[in-house]
C-alpha cells in the first residue's frame, strides 16, 4: 500500500525518496572507495566503516526499490517468495549493522582506553575475524525467523499496509497463531540481535566516558571525545529509530505511524552515516582532498602528454 495513500502526495514522496537514495548510494560508495584506495584510511576504524557502507547500500536498495519501481510502473504487487526473501535480507542486514557498530565501539574502546596496546590488539586478523563473525551471525539469526514466517498460513487480506515486506505487517495478515513466533522474535531477535550488540556498545562507551573524564586537560578530553563522536551519533540515530519501530507489543503498533519510523530507519539513517563521517571526520575530508588532487594531477598529466604528442607530430 506504500507510504501514503494520497495520490497527490505520491510524486513528492517519489522525488524525496529518490533524492535520499541517490545521496545514500553516492555517499556510501564514496566512503567505501576512499577506504579502499587511500592507504591513510587502512585502519581498523575505517575497515569497519567500509563494511557499514556496504550494509547501508544493501539495506536501502532492498527496501526502497519497491517504492521507486512501483511509482514508475504502477505495479504495487509483490509475490510471496520475494516478500519472504526481502524480510530475511532486511532482518539479516539490520542484525549485521548492529553487530558491526558494536565492533566499532570495541575499536574505539581500545583506541581511547588502551592506546599503547591498540596496534597489537586491533590487528588485521582480529578485524577480519570480527567483521566475518558479524556477517555470519547476522545471516544465521535471520534463518529461524524466516522459517517461522514461511510456515504461517495466510491470508486474511492480501493488502499490506507498508512500503516493503516487514515482519510486523506480515504477521497482522496471518490467521495462524503467531504468539510463539512473536515470543521467539522478542527473545531471540530482540535479545540476541538487538540487546547483545547494544549492551556491548553501551559497556564500551561507559569505559570510554570514564577514561575521557580522567583526562586532565580540556583539549585532551575534547580530542578523545572527537574520535568517537561520529560513531556515537550513528549509534544513537539507528537505535532510536529501531526502538520506536519495533520495541512495542505487536497488537499496539499502529502501522500508519510505524511506516514513518521504518522510512527513517531504512532511508534517512543510511544517508546520514556517510554525511556524519565525512563532515565531522578530518581523516575522511583529507582523503577526499588527496583524491581530488590526484585526479587533477592525472588530468593535467594527460593534457601535457597530448600536447607533447601533438608537438612531435607537427615537428
Amino acid at each position: 500500500m506504500g507510504v501514503s495513500g494520497q495520490p497527490s502526495f505520491q510524486l513528492f514522496l517519489f522525488l524525496l525518496i529518490l533524492l535520499i537514495y541517490l545521496i545514500t548510494l553516492g555517499g556510501n560508495v564514496t566512503i567505501f572507495l576512499l577506504v579502499c584506495l587511500d592507504h591513510h584510511l587502512h585502519t581498523p576504524m575505517y575497515f569497519f566503516l567500509a563494511n557499514l557502507s556496504i550494509l547501508d547500500i544493501s539495506c536501502s536498495t532492498i527496501t526502497l526499490h519497491k517504492i521507486l519501481t512501483s511509482f514508475i510502473s504502477g505495479d504495487n504487487t509483490v509475490s510471496v517468495p520475494k516478500c519472504l526473501v526481502q524480510i530475511f535480507a532486511f532482518l539479516s542486514l539490520t542484525c549485521d549493522e548492529l553487530l558491526i557498530l558494536a565492533a566499532m565501539s570495541y575499536d574505539r574502546y581500545v583506541a581511547i582506553c588502551k592506546p599503547l596496546h591498540y596496534p597489537l590488539v586491533m590487528n588485521s586478523k582480529l578485524c577480519v575475524l570480527l567483521a566475518s563473525l558479524c556477517w555470519v551471525c547476522g545471516f544465521i539469526e535471520g534463518i529461524p525467523t524466516f522459517m517461522g514466517i514461511f510456515k504461517l498460513s495466510y491470508y486474511e487480506s492480501n493488502k499490506m499496509d507498508h512500503f516493503f515486506c516487514d515482519i510486523v505487517p506480515l504477521l497482522k495478515l496471518s490467521y495462524s497463531d503467531t504468539s510463539f513466533l512473536q515470543l521467539y522474535i522478542l527473545t531471540v531477535g530482540v535479545v540476541v540481535c538487538g540487546f547483545t550488540p547494544f549492551a556491548l556498545t553501551f559497556i564500551s562507551y561507559i569505559f570510554i566516558i570514564i577514561t575521557i573524564l580522567s583526562i586532565r586537560s580540556i583539549s585532551g578530553r575534547r580530542k578523545a571525545f572527537y574520535t568517537c563522536s561520529s560513531h556515537l551519533t550513528v549509534v544513537i540515530c539507528l537505535y532510536s529509530s529501531l526502538f520506536f519501530q519495533y520495541l512495542r507489543p505487536t497488537s499496539s503498533i499502529n502501522l500508519g505511524s510505524s511506516k514513518y519510523f521504518s522510512l527513517f530507519n531504512v532511508a534517512v539513517v543510511p544517508m546520514l552515516n556517510p554525511l556524519i563521517y565525512s563532515l565531522k571526520n578530518k581523516d575522511v575530508k583529507a582523503a577526499i582532498r588527496r583524491r581530488m588532487t590526484f585526479a587533477e594531477v592525472s588530468i593535467n598529466n594527460q593534457g601535457h602528454n597530448r600536447n607533447s604528442i601533438t608537438l612531435k607530430i607537427i615537428t
